[in-house]
């Protein structure tokens, strides 16, 4: 198993890669990308060249940058400076790229403690687009007491996002959160899963539901949300956040020893990296992708897929040839 490092030195790009990393539990929705490996300094990675893509939000019509990430594994570490730093550096080339979605949840270790003062201390929460959920819990009071919690980990007093997560005690959960979005501690609403199998059941509850925001997997060998759940969404002005969009970085052991398709180049693609983001992308109904990183460079690299035009019809196909 090779990290994104290897690979991207293989095909001569300029980012660091990313490494592989295990499913977590349900309740982590397997966001994280990075191995466990030594954390490299902020080296290499330019910026992205330009500003992000940005897409409406079906619902309100607010615009959010199509790159957004997610915090499983990536800012579950420890209060030193040496986890802590590389995470400031993640920050700040993701606001300076000009994206704003994170996502978090409080049963992610120690992501929303880390994640909150974080911002708190470079003033970045202003910036932020926070998405948080209601994960493992059972009744209204707990819901909100975990909520409330949520808040003061992450130092605001409100989200942008609040999701029921992997559709646990749903009719309640989904209702507090409903509650909390008429006071004006929520802007929205979502449910969320992270596996195939599930996706039958999400569909149903969107159709039901009519959620504002459904998060869901999808990637160029797992797409099955193309069979209900994408085409619902858009059908019923719902937004998609995408996770696993790597595979928990498996999809980089498969393209060890392939070169970036030819067509790549003209799309400023530089990374397979950018190629598996800009393949989730390129489905009409997605409004963001969330890969997460607690490497520098790794954002760096990540964030340039949210530039430039997405795939059509024929280089998504032949991404799809490579894992036939």
């Amino acid at each position: 198993m090779y990290t994104r490092r290897q690979f991207l030195a293989s095909t001569a790009a300029a980012a660091a890669g990313i490494g592989l990393a295990a499913c977590r539990d349900s309740a982590q929705a397997g966001l994280s990308q990075d191995a466990p490996e030594a954390t490299p300094v902020a080296s290499a990675t330019p910026p992205p060249p330009g500003p992000l893509n940005t897409r409406l939000i079906p619902r309100t019509q607010e615009r959010i940058p199509v790159i957004g990430m997610g915090t499983s594994g990536s800012f579950e570490v420890g209060l030193g400076a040496a986890e802590q730093d590389p995470l400031r550096e993640v920050l700040k080339r993701f606001f300076a790229a000009g994206a704003s979605v994170i996502d978090t949840a409080p049963t992610y270790g120690t992501a929303e403690d880390v994640l909150g003062p974080l911002l708190a201390e470079q003033n970045l929460r202003p910036k932020a687009w926070l998405a948080t959920k209601l994960s493992g819990v059972i009744g209204r009071e707990e819901g909100l007491a975990q909520f409330n919690d949520s808040l003061r980990r992450l130092r605001t007093d409100k989200v942008e996002l609040l999701q029921v997560h992997n559709l646990g005690d749903l009719k309640t959960q989904l209702a507090l959160a409903r509650e909390l979005k008429q006071q004006g501690k929520v802007r929205h609403v979502g449910v969320t899963h992270y596996v195939e199998r599930a996706q039958d059941e999400l569909a149903d509850v969107v159709q039901a539901e009519k959620p504002d925001f459904l998060q869901i997997n999808y990637s160029v060998v797992s797409r099955g949300a193309e069979k209900r759940v994408l085409p619902l969404a858009q059908d019923l002005g719902v937004g998609v956040m995408i996770n696993r969009a790597f595979e928990d970085g498996r999809l980089f052991a498969q393209v060890k020893d392939k070169p970036l398709p030819g067509w790549a180049a003209e799309l400023g693609i530089t990374s397979w990296a950018q190629a598996f983001l800009k393949f989730a992308l390129s489905h009409p109904a997605v409004t963001v992708v969330i890969p997460a990183t607690g490497k520098p460079d790794r954002q760096s690299d990540n964030l340039r897929a949210g530039i430039g035009p997405d795939l059509d019809s024929a280089q998504r196909q032949s991404l799809i040839s490579l894992f036939a």
